[in-house]
C-alpha cells in the first residue's frame, strides 16, 4: 500500500514538472514576443518625448565611436579594461554579459533576419572596438566584442564628467520621496543612523537586498534592538544606489564599483568608521563580501542572510549560470517568475516599473485600504521606490556579473579575515535554496548556518525581528571578545 501510495506521488510530481514545463514555454514564448514589440514601442515614445533615441540591450550600434570621446579596448593579463579619453577606467568585468546575452527563440530570428537584411554588416549584435598599444598613436594590438548599448552608456563618462544624469526618465517617479536626491548637493546614499550617538563603541552596517531599501532594517530591528545594544553600537542602515530615497542616476551602470563607492563616501568617509560588523540580506550578501575583501582588517563580524552562492559547473560561465539558476523561466513558483520577468525581460520589466514604479503611491493607498494594513508598507514601499534601470543594472551586474567572483571573496574572507561568520537561510525560501548557505560553508568552514523552519526569502527576518535582533546581538558580543 506504501509503494503505491509513492508511486502515485512520484507520478503526481513527474506530472506536475512536465506541465510546469510546457505552460513556462508558451507563457515564455508569448513574452518573448511582446519584449521584442515593447522595444520598438518604447523607442518611438523615447524620441517623441525625449528627442533622441535611447539605447537599449536588444539592438547593436554598426560603428565605433570615433569622435574625440574614442574608446580603445586593451587587455592587460585577464583585465579587459576600457580605456577612456578623459584617463578614467572601467573595468569591462564588472559589466555582466548577460545584460545582452539572453537567448531566446523570438531574438535569435529577429536577429538573423536584421543581419540578412543589413548584408550582415553587425556582427553577433555587438560592436567590435579596436584595441590600442598605446593611448597615443592607437596601433592595433588585438579586438574584443562590447554590446553596442554599452559604448553608448559610455559616451555620457567621456571628456571627464563626473556628475551624474540628475533628469528623470518619463517612465520614472518624479516625487519627493523618489528624486529628493537630485535637490541635494550631496552625492551620497541615504542612510538611517540609529543606536548609540556618544561615546560609541563598535558600528554595525545594514545592507538590504534587491529592490528594498533601509526600512527592511530600519522597521523591524531597529526598534528590536536592547537599550544596552544601542548604547553601544551605532548602527547604519543604507538605501542602495538607486533604491528607496537614494540617487538614481539614469546614466549610472550600478556596477560593484558604483556601489562599494557610494557605500563608502556615504558612510565610511564621512561617519569615521574604522572597524564594523556586517549584517547583509540576498543581494546585500555580495556586496556584504567585496566590502569585507577591501577592508578584511576592518570586519568584526559577517552575517550574511539566503546568500545567492550557485557554484558554477566547471565549463560553464558563471554569469550565464547564475542567471538560469536565479531565473529559472519557470511560471512556478511565482517569486521564480517574478524573478525570470525581471531578469530576462528589460523591456517587459521597464513596463512593470512604469504601472508599479510611477504609480508607488497610488498602490500603496490601495494596498492599505484593501489589506487594512496587514502587509507591511514598507515592504511595498522598498519595492516600489527604484527605477527600471537601476534595477535592471544591479540584478545583472551584482547578482549575475560577480558569479564569477564569489568564490574568490569568499576564499579572500576564509584566508585572510579572521571575523566570525554566520549565515542564515528560511528553509522555506524558493528563491535562494538553503543550499546556497551550505556552499557558503564548503569555502569557509568556520561558518555557522543556521536555517531557519517554515521561513522564506523574506520572513527570515519579518515575523521574527525580535529573536534575530537578540541572535545579532549574540553575534557582535562574541566577536568582540
Amino acid at each position: 500500500m506504501a509503494a503505491i501510495k509513492e508511486n502515485a506521488r512520484s507520478s503526481l510530481i513527474l506530472a506536475g514538472r512536465v506541465m510546469n514545463e510546457a505552460i513556462s514555454f508558451i507563457v515564455f514564448t508569448i513574452l518573448d514576443i511582446l519584449d521584442f514589440i515593447l522595444c520598438y514601442t518604447y523607442k518611438v515614445i523615447d524620441f517623441i518625448i525625449e528627442a533622441e533615441w535611447k539605447p537599449c540591450y536588444c539592438s547593436s550600434t554598426k560603428e565605433a565611436i570615433t569622435s574625440s570621446g574614442t574608446i580603445l579596448v586593451s587587455e592587460q593579463g585577464e583585465s579587459k579594461i576600457v580605456c577612456l579619453t578623459s584617463s578614467s577606467k572601467l573595468h569591462l568585468e564588472e559589466i555582466s554579459d548577460t545584460l545582452y546575452t539572453r537567448p531566446s527563440w523570438v531574438a535569435e530570428v529577429s536577429k538573423s533576419t536584421v543581419n540578412e537584411l543589413k548584408y550582415r554588416k553587425v556582427d553577433n549584435a555587438a560592436v567590435i572596438l579596436q584595441s590600442c598599444e598605446r593611448l597615443k598613436n592607437g596601433s592595433v594590438r588585438s579586438t574584443f566584442s562590447v554590446n553596442s548599448t554599452i559604448v553608448e552608456m559610455l559616451q555620457g563618462k567621456m571628456g571627464g564628467q563626473k556628475s551624474h544624469d540628475l533628469t528623470p526618465r518619463w517612465s520614472d517617479c518624479n516625487c519627493d520621496t523618489c528624486h529628493s536626491w537630485s535637490s541635494s548637493s550631496k552625492d551620497s546614499l541615504f542612510v538611517k543612523v540609529d543606536g548609540a550617538k556618544e561615546n560609541v563603541q563598535e558600528d554595525v552596517i545594514f545592507i538590504h537586498g534587491f529592490i528594498s531599501s533601509s526600512a527592511f532594517w530600519t522597521e523591524t530591528l531597529f526598534p528590536n534592538f536592547s537599550k544596552a545594544a544601542k548604547s553601544k553600537y551605532r548602527l547604519f542602515a543604507v538605501d542602495l544606489l538607486g533604491f528607496g530615497r537614494s540617487p538614481k542616476p539614469s546614466d549610472s551602470l550600478y556596477t560593484i564599483r558604483e556601489h562599494l563607492d557610494m557605500i563608502e563616501k556615504s558612510v565610511l568617509e564621512p561617519h569615521k568608521v574604522k572597524s564594523f560588523h556586517i549584517v547583509a540580506h540576498s543581494l546585500g550578501c555580495i556586496l556584504a563580501l567585496a566590502l569585507a575583501v577591501k577592508y578584511p582588517g576592518s570586519v568584526k563580524s559577517l552575517t550574511l542572510i539566503a546568500p545567492p552562492y550557485f557554484p558554477a559547473p566547471k565549463g560553464e560561465q558563471a554569469a550565464q549560470y547564475m542567471m538560469r539558476r536565479v531565473a529559472p523561466r519557470r511560471v512556478w513558483p511565482p517569486i521564480a517568475f517574478g524573478s525570470s520577468i525581471a531578469c530576462w525581460y528589460e523591456h517587459i520589466g521597464r513596463t512593470i516599473c512604469l504601472v508599479i514604479c510611477k504609480n508607488h503611491r497610488l498602490w500603496e493607498f490601495l494596498t492599505k485600504l484593501v489589506t487594512r494594513n496587514r502587509i507591511k508598507t514598507y515592504l511595498i514601499e522598498g519595492f516600489c521606490c527604484h527605477t527600471h534601470n537601476a534595477a535592471w543594472h544591479t540584478l545583472h551586474n551584482i547578482i549575475c556579473g560577480t558569479a564569477g567572483k564569489i568564490e574568490g571573496y569568499l576564499d579572500m574572507v576564509r584566508n585572510s579575515l579572521k571575523c566570525e561568520v554566520t549565515v542564515f537561510h528560511g528553509k522555506d525560501d524558493e528563491l535562494i535554496p538553503v543550499e546556497c548557505s551550505y556552499n557558503v560553508q564548503s569555502r569557509i568552514p568556520r561558518a555557522h548556518v543556521k536555517v531557519v523552519e517554515n521561513k522564506d526569502h523574506i520572513t527570515i527576518v519579518v515575523g521574527r525581528q525580535r529573536s534575530f535582533a537578540r541572535e545579532l546581538e549574540q553575534i557582535w558580543k562574541h566577536s568582540t571578545n
